[in-house]
């Protein structure tokens, strides 16, 4: 028999491994909104930057709105929440936009996938979900609650 039996050991989507058994781990809304934004990207649902982020607005294909608080161009800030405000697009603010642009895959990956030259992110606009997953779920509950 081994050492590790019957260990519980983490994948890097959070989900522990115990015995061969799949046991989620408790979501938080960070952690709901970095797997959703990973989703999205890979099926191609992603805006990213000022630019993009306010194209998808004005065409009311965004579906979710993620803006950094640590923007400092307050007119950019203004920008986004009115476009949300007025297509009715749910808003959700992170606080970090390094952390964002990771999200939002805006890095290089080393060859261990840890992320390398992150780019910072102020606005990130999901204009497609791809697959419905228990994380997306538990976002838009969160969203409806504030």
């Amino acid at each position: 028999m081994s050492d590790t039996e019957g260990d519980a050991v983490q994948n890097d989507d959070g989900v522990e491994l115990a015995g061969g058994v799949e046991v989620h781990t408790p979501l938080d809304p960070n952690s709901a909104l970095r797997e959703v934004l990973k989703k999205a990207l890979q099926h191609g649902g992603l805006a990213r930057g000022l630019r993009e982020c306010v194209k998808a607005l004005d065409r009311r294909e965004g579906r979710l709105c993620v803006l950094a608080s640590q923007c400092d161009e307050p007119a950019y800030v203004d920008l986004v929440k009115a476009l949300c405000k007025h297509h009715n697009i749910k808003l959700m603010t992170v606080p970090d936009s390094k952390q964002l642009g990771e999200w939002a895959g805006l890095c290089k990956l080393d060859k261990d996938a840890n992320p390398r030259k992150v780019v910072p992110c102020s606005c990130v606009v999901v204009k497609e979900f791809g697959k419905q997953s228990e994380e997306l779920k538990y976002l838009f509950d969160h969203l409806k609650s504030q």
